[in-house]
């Protein structure tokens, strides 16, 4: 099973950033919380903060954590846990995304996550509006 980590990037409107997996990728087409494989030694943040700067060249404050889902897909198995950060940079450069968009949070399962993500979605907006 392939331990990965992904971010539930939150602005100072408390809209959320998704980011489109280009075409020729893995789940190409795809909606995602950006984030990707933890490395040997890793913490969750460590790598979060690693992969955000390889990906998209930005700073996160990292939060809270959300939650983790096993997702099976045809050929592997993930364990992905989504921490909530809140984004420090204003120049989002994409390297592994065709496009990015920032949405209202009730507006992310309008898209076509990618499967694995979904769950951490309704878990995030179960997390924000049970109040």
């Amino acid at each position: 099973m392939i331990r990965v980590v992904a971010g539930i990037i939150v602005n100072d409107l408390g809209e959320i950033l998704i980011a489109k997996k280009k075409q020729e990728k893995v789940l190409g087409g795809h909606w995602e919380f950006p984030g990707g494989k933890i490395e040997c030694g890793e913490t969750l943040s460590e790598a979060l903060v690693r992969e955000l700067r390889e990906e998209m060249n930005i700073e996160v404050v990292i939060q809270s954590v959300v939650g983790t889902n096993i997702h099976h897909y045809e050929k592997v198995s993930i364990e992905i846990t989504a921490l909530k950060v809140l984004i420090q940079s204003k120049d989002i450069i994409l390297i592994d995304h065709d496009e990015i968009k920032w949405v209202r949070d009730v507006e992310m399962l309008e898209y076509n996550l990618a499967p694995a993500d979904i769950p951490l979605a309704k878990k995030y907006l179960e997390m924000t509006y049970e109040k």
